[in-house]
């Protein structure tokens, strides 16, 4: 057996299409605002990609660039500028920030109604309590996938590796919403590879090349891979053994092409979420 692959690329344009007809339809166009902090070379390739992208379907894009020096007080200044302008609807705080930074405490300033990141207090507590708010985007992306593999996913046994804020634990209560049976595993669970063959959805975010082996994938299991490892020969690669777990797979994504993708796509969603709550 060969596993599906899992085309990040067409479902994120598919839900890109879905959002820009959406968006002719509005009254007005939502505004997202994207906070760059100084001139990291990756940020600055995933800012200007997400400038693009929201203004392909139709929104207006906001860039705030501050320079790699500028103090907590002036980030905070720029996102209560941001938060006070109704023609804003999201706000993102680019991530990582210099290290004289505290991230967490700038993005808690940020207004929760505007989160598009899902990474408020606020809008954590409403993902763990059930509620309806703005999740983050990767693991919302992250579902979207699985669900284009099998829709109901009542009863399976998904393993998620990773814990962290940003994606673990709300990929964790995203599969919990959805009704799976849901294992959290890190870097000091046991025997790591007997939790992973009995999982029906794996979904691995750990940053580690490869470190998911081929006899790890239960038969007919759905993998998505969340890691980007940049190799000494410059290629990217996922945490997954993408060859060969895809003989035993029901269905993964690649890397690249699987799970980035969905992130920006989401993002727009969010924005798009946002903008209709304020009205």
């Amino acid at each position: 057996m060969t596993a599906q692959r899992i085309d990040g690329r067409k479902i994120a344009a598919q839900l890109r299409q879905s959002i820009a007809q959406e968006v002719t339809k509005l009254p007005s166009k939502p505004g997202l605002a994207v906070i760059l902090v100084g001139d990291d070379p990756a940020s600055q390739i995933y800012v200007a990609k997400k400038i693009k992208t929201t203004e392909e379907v139709g929104m207006v894009s906001i860039e705030k660039r501050l320079a790699a020096d500028a103090s907590e007080e002036d980030v905070a200044a720029t996102i209560q500028t941001l938060n006070n302008d109704k023609s804003v609807h999201g706000i993102l705080l680019q991530l990582p920030l210099p290290k004289h930074l505290n991230s967490d405490k700038l993005i808690q300033m940020i207004n929760p109604a505007k989160d598009v990141d899902g990474l408020t207090y606020h809008n954590i507590a409403r993902l763990v309590t059930g509620e309806d708010g703005l999740v983050p985007c990767t693991p919302q992306g992250s579902l979207k996938l699985i669900q284009s593999v099998k829709k109901d996913l009542t009863g399976l046994h998904a393993v998620v590796i990773g814990r962290s804020l940003l994606f673990g634990k709300p990929m964790a209560q995203l599969l919990l919403q959805e009704n799976c049976t849901v294992t959290t595993a890190h870097s000091k669970t046991k025997d790591l590879k007997s939790i992973c063959q009995q999982a029906d959805i794996l979904v691995a975010a750990v940053g580690r090349p490869a470190m998911v082996k081929g006899d790890w994938i239960k038969s007919g299991a759905i993998i998505i891979d969340v890691g980007i490892n940049r190799l000494n020969d410059n290629s990217i690669c996922g945490d997954v053994d993408f060859e060969a777990a895809k003989e035993t797979a029901l269905a993964i994504t690649p890397v690249p092409g699987g799970v980035g993708p969905m992130t920006i796509a989401c993002l727009l969603a969010n924005t798009l979420k946002a903008y209709k709550n304020s009205l």
